[in-house]
């Protein structure tokens, strides 16, 4: 059994939200973006293909909603920077962020990587999501129930030989989540949490795992079920991530 609430779809439980989406355009952030605007958020959908994001859109009306769209490369942290100021002067506020933009990066011996490739699977898993943090940070403490949910990977747990890059800005990620959950916890309404997607039915995933039939995969849009979930006015945990696998949230455990 899950540990999160179910959403009554019908019930459009996000009206009135403003939900920003990384890697909307494909996978498991176009799926959460659907899922969003679905349950009734304006969704603001960053991307780096401008046709992907006006398909989305397209999709997002027919949902019955509307959408904001950012045409952006996750690396400009000018962009980034600027993306939060527009965002005050528009809506006033964020109620819902979803880092869910990243790349798998570099499948090579550590002693072996592109020193190119190790800062631009850093600068697009991570740091990424600090300036996000940086930016977003304000206007989801204005919101009446600001959620914030980072998307991180099993991966993150294991010291398995070649995912090197991808494993340690994940295990990165889920730190930064943590800290800042503890920061907040006191004094806004912001909630923070994980989640570990698992293997699902994305082109990442076909990538790591070529030989992988992936109908046997569960698809981004059950994982953006569970997201959406995390994003609800009524979820009230932090610091916690969902392990979709099992369908179950996992306290961190620090050992002394």
């Amino acid at each position: 059994m899950s540990d999160l609430p179910a959403a009554d779809p019908a019930a459009r439980p996000l009206a009135g939200r403003h939900a920003l989406v990384t890697g909307a355009t494909r996978g498991i952030g176009r799926a959460t973006a659907l899922a969003l605007a679905s349950a009734g958020a304006h969704v603001v959908a960053v991307g780096r293909t401008s046709g992907a994001l006006e398909e989305l859109d397209d999709l997002i009306v027919r949902a019955g909603s509307t959408a904001t769209l950012v045409p952006l490369d996750i690396k400009d942290v000018e962009g980034i920077d600027r993306l939060g100021g527009a965002l005050y002067e528009r809506f006033g506020k964020l109620d819902i962020f979803v880092g869910n933009a990243g790349v798998l990066g570099p499948m090579t011996p550590l002693a072996q990587i592109d020193p190119k490739e190790w800062n631009d699977t850093l600068a697009v898993n991570l740091t990424a999501n600090w300036r996000l943090i940086r930016s977003l940070d304000p206007l989801l403490r204005l919101s009446s129930a600001g959620r914030a949910v980072l998307v991180s990977s099993g991966a993150a747990h294991k010291a398995r030989a070649f995912w090197g890059p991808y494993a340690v800005t994940k295990a990165a990620v889920e730190v930064l989540a943590r800290t800042w959950a503890a920061e907040v916890e006191n004094i806004s309404s912001l909630k923070v949490n994980l989640i570990n997607p698992g293997p699902v039915r994305t082109r990442m995933r076909a990538k790591a795992f070529p030989s992988e039939d992936p109908n046997t995969l569960p698809t981004p849009e059950e994982v953006a079920q569970a997201i959406l979930a995390l994003c609800l006015p009524g979820f009230a945990e932090t610091g916690r991530l969902y392990d979709f696998p099992t369908r179950g949230l996992k306290g961190f455990v620090v050992p002394a």
